[in-house]
């Protein structure tokens, strides 16, 4: 169908202006003020945010071999629901993607059943780099290093075959940078200390500040010494932000950088009331930490939001500290949680739809995505900025089941997300007649 969208507060390349979109054959066919459409379902948006689609750069939907946890159809539901229109999803799944065939059976897949637009990592290990050369950067995300061990054990330890990576190849390579030894010796010593039944309050320590910043800083010296393209996920810690540039345009940037919802949003005083579930890796550090971090987020230190979205059955994360898995589901909610940010003052819309939809599609060089602009795909979502409602078991969609967000009130509402120009979610409908497509990318 095509549908002309009235009366919207269209927020958009760092302005809200009051006006029309008209969206037709997938696309955005027109932008202005009292455009008129014959063929056109009219939705009167008056008193609601437009905003592009959400790119979510990092998330772990499951599949295959962990779908008890989730499922790309289950979670890419669950994003829809919360505003996210395109995901790229991390490698280590059972088996792991690390295989052009293992990464085309993934996209087979999302093809048949993910409501949001989709592209898939490659993973390294420390002999696959033939496999990594074949990729075609026009069609993947780029290639994953897991430089510290988190769910799964896609741990890459070698050095040269690290080297071979980042010099030979082009695409983009994204990084989850903890520092591993150091991480095996803390273990070791608070388990001396505190036994097998230590609290999760310990995870900040074990999985440590000193872990973070020497992965980090070494990963950023390699791709520096070989002129790689290199993008850190989820940074964690204050001392990493001095890693990163701020004095040149994102387009231009090599080296870049994401935060998390949960890094913003929670600290270790949480560990006390939260426990495991808010065990992730890297880990929730101090208060101090999470300041630094907005503040490097918003003097662009930093350039995207993301959720590194990463569920685990709720009788895992209730297992003791040391067996409990790390990650917890946040696509469905990472848009309200940065626009409760937005309702306190710190951030503005603007700057929310900048690092959560302009900058993804900057970085990854994505193709026509993550903008309200003429001629680009209708990935689109209104918003209500001004109505309550409490994360419960009864309104989440995740395959898991819970939320580290549960009793929170959010008071901003996604009203309707389109993919591609379909209304795929609708003031709580799901409509599965049309799935998402494969990103491309602009190389």
């Amino acid at each position: 169908m095509n549908y002309l969208i009235r009366n919207a507060n269209i927020v958009n390349e760092g302005r809200i202006t009051a006006g029309d979109v008209l969206i037709s054959e997938g696309k955005i066919a027109a932008i202005g003020s009292g455009i008129e459409a014959i063929d056109a379902e009219i939705i009167d948006a008056t008193g609601l945010w437009l905003m592009p689609g959400v790119i979510d750069d990092q998330v772990h939907f499951r599949e295959p071999g962990l779908t008890h946890k989730g499922e790309i159809y289950t979670e890419a539901k669950a994003a829809v629901a919360g505003g996210v229109t395109s995901f790229m999803e991390q490698p280590n799944t059972a088996p792991p993607a690390t295989t052009v065939e293992r990464l085309e059976e993934k996209y087979a897949r999302a093809a048949d059943v993910s409501l949001a637009n989709y592209s898939f990592f490659i993973g390294t290990t420390n002999s696959n780099l033939d496999e990594l050369l074949k990729i075609n950067p026009r069609n993947v995300a780029g290639v994953k290093i897991f430089l510290g061990s988190s769910t799964g054990d896609m741990l890459v330890d070698n050095e040269e075959q690290l080297d071979n990576v980042f010099a030979k190849v082009k695409t983009l390579i994204a990084v989850h940078a903890e520092d591993d030894p150091m991480i095996k010796r803390n273990v070791e010593e608070y388990r001396a200390k505190y036994g097998d039944d230590m609290p999760a309050d310990y995870h900040g320590l074990i999985r440590s500040r000193e872990a973070c910043y020497a992965s980090s800083s070494k990963a950023i010296a390699r791709a520096k010494k070989f002129g790689t393209r290199l993008h850190v996920f989820h940074i964690s810690t204050a001392d990493e932000l001095e890693l990163f540039d701020n004095s040149i345009p994102l387009k231009e940037k090599k080296i870049t950088a994401e935060v998390c919802i949960h890094h913003l949003w929670f600290s270790d005083a949480d560990y006390k009331t939260k426990g495991n579930f808010i065990k992730w890796n890297p880990s929730v550090k101090t208060a101090n930490d999470r300041e630094a971090l907005w503040k490097a987020l918003l003097d662009n230190r930093i350039d995207v939001i993301a959720t590194d979205h990463a569920p685990h059955t709720i009788e895992e994360k209730q297992q003791s500290y040391l067996k409990a898995p790390s990650g917890g589901p946040l696509v469905q909610h990472s848009l309200v949680a940065m626009l409760e940010k937005v309702r306190e003052g710190k951030i503005s819309v603007e700057r929310v739809v900048e690092k959560m939809c302009h900058a993804p599609a900057d970085l990854f060089r994505i193709d026509k995505r993550g903008y309200i602009r003429e001629g680009y795909w209708a990935d689109l979502v209104l918003v209500h900025p001004q109505q309550h409602w409490t994360v419960s078991k009864d309104n989440l969609l995740y395959k898991c089941g819970w939320s580290p967000l549960e009793g929170t009130t959010f008071h901003s509402r996604v009203v309707s997300t389109f993919v591609n120009g379909n209304l795929v979610y609708n003031n709580g409908a799901i409509n599965e007649l049309y799935k998402g497509m494969r990103l491309e990318f602009n190389v």
